[in-house]
């Protein structure tokens, strides 16, 4: 009998399913939460203030966008040695058209409180997807890739990479039109955290991993996206 049609076959199958499930959930809440950031109207995160101030001058929408900039983003791989997975042009797509799906379906909210909650809710949220697509080890993001490129081509730490990478992408961003609040800096300081919680909670076990070409790296250096 063939091992590919015996018990560890069917247990192969499985586990890919499992991983190819973390993985669009992941990506699609990811697209879901960065809308309803949007909606909130309080800060975006750092990469969607870039792509909301590119979509205001050029009136593309912000899904888009941000698929643009991600298929731009993972052209700077090529210097840098990067290899992407099947991840990661998944998540080029998938995430810019859950936006555009949510912000077509989810009007603007108003009032103090409902923008405040839903702020609250959308970077939760954003945490749950982070550690579900990461956890799949399936390849990081573009913008994940081009951090931790830089960071193996330079040197320098990854935090002093995320930094340079994001302060620039955050004034950029302003500067075309982006919006930049108190939902930009709450973002920025809980994602880490949220994430590698939610990391461990969706971890798959090394054995469940299959490919270690795309999974390379710590999963700590991978959540950079936004």
């Amino acid at each position: 009998m063939s091992i590919t049609s015996g018990p560890r076959g069917r247990l192969a199958g499985r586990r890919l399913t499992r991983r190819l499930t973390q993985l669009y959930v992941g990506l699609a809440l990811y697209g879901i939460s960065a809308a309803l950031l949007v909606r909130a109207g309080l800060g975006l995160a750092p990469w969607s203030v870039l792509d909301q101030g590119l979509a205001e001058r050029t009136g593309l929408t912000i899904g888009v966008v941000s698929i643009i900039v991600g298929a731009v983003v993972l052209l700077l791989w090529i210097p840098i040695r990067q290899r992407p997975g099947f991840g990661t042009v998944s998540n080029v797509f998938v995430v810019g058209v859950a936006m555009d799906g949510t912000l077509a379906l989810v009007p603007d909210v108003h009032g103090w409180a409902g923008r405040i909650a839903l702020m609250i809710l959308s970077i939760v949220l954003n945490g749950v997807a982070t550690g579900l697509y990461i956890a799949a080890r399936l390849g990081p993001g573009p913008r994940d890739g081009l951090m931790t490129g830089l960071h193996r081509r330079t040197g320098r730490s990854i935090r002093v990479v995320r930094t340079a990478i994001e302060i620039a992408v955050v004034a950029t961003g302003f500067l075309l039109g982006g919006t930049v609040g108190v939902g930009t800096i709450l973002y920025a300081v809980s994602i880490g955290p949220l994430a590698q919680f939610f990391l461990r909670h969706f971890a798959i076990p090394e054995q469940d991993a299959g490919s270690r070409v795309v999974a390379s790296g710590t999963p700590a250096q991978a959540i950079l996206r936004r």
